[in-house]
């Protein structure tokens, strides 16, 4: 059986944490291998909203993150923003799409004109190019109109615009089952199976059925 392909997920300083900290926590139980790239903004939001205490090198990182998950350590890699030898930098490596959970306007701005002044902007550059799936949940209110021309030429590009906005009709009763809602479309975007929540029309005790 050949390999699954890694996720490429990067994390800034928007915020919504939880919403990229659930998805890695679903990629690397889905036993997808994840290439993460978390801005130091990003760093230090996290401790802010919620409960990770993240230490500050990319390494130490990802051995914290490997034990809070309880993964595999080869299943998780964590790359500074200014890696630019890492696999991310590259079409070449052979990763099947990219997130960025959440997206901050400001990295929504810089992809969608091309910049790449750090690793994680490199990435999206190098998926748009390379014509892999890029989405982008960007988590802002309002939006201006250069937020909403940023997204367009972006959509137009191949990206797929995913904002954190989730939907209320299934009646969630906590904030974990909002970020799952947003968590689930991710999955559904990049193909992989979930439980995360029930589907139009399908009733709560189906989901895992």
């Amino acid at each position: 059986m050949t390999a699954p392909r890694s996720i490429i997920l990067g994390m800034t300083g928007a915020s919504g944490a939880d919403y990229g900290l659930r998805l890695l926590h679903c990629l690397l139980e889905a036993g997808r291998p994840v290439q993460l790239l978390i801005s130091k903004a990003a760093q230090i939001v996290i401790p802010m909203e919620t409960d990770l205490r993240l230490p500050g090198r990319p390494r130490d990182i990802q051995r914290a993150l490997v034990e809070h998950y309880h993964c595999d350590s080869s299943q998780l890699h964590v790359y500074g923003q200014d890696e630019w030898t890492a696999p991310p930098a590259s079409g070449s490596a052979l990763a099947q799409a990219m997130v960025v959970c959440p997206c901050t306007t400001g990295t929504l701005a810089a992809i969608a004109n091309g910049n790449s002044d750090n690793l994680l902007e490199r990435a999206a550059d190098v998926t748009l190019k390379e014509r892999r799936k890029l989405i982008l949940v960007v988590r802002e209110t309002p939006l201006s109109v250069i937020h909403l021309e940023n997204m367009l030429r972006l959509a137009r590009a191949g990206a797929v615009i995913l904002p954190a906005n989730p939907g209320f009709y299934y009646r969630p009763a906590t904030v974990a089952e909002l970020v799952d809602f947003i968590v689930a479309r991710i999955l559904d975007q990049l193909e992989i199976p979930h439980a995360l929540l029930p589907r139009w029309g399908q009733k709560p005790d189906e989901v895992n059925s």
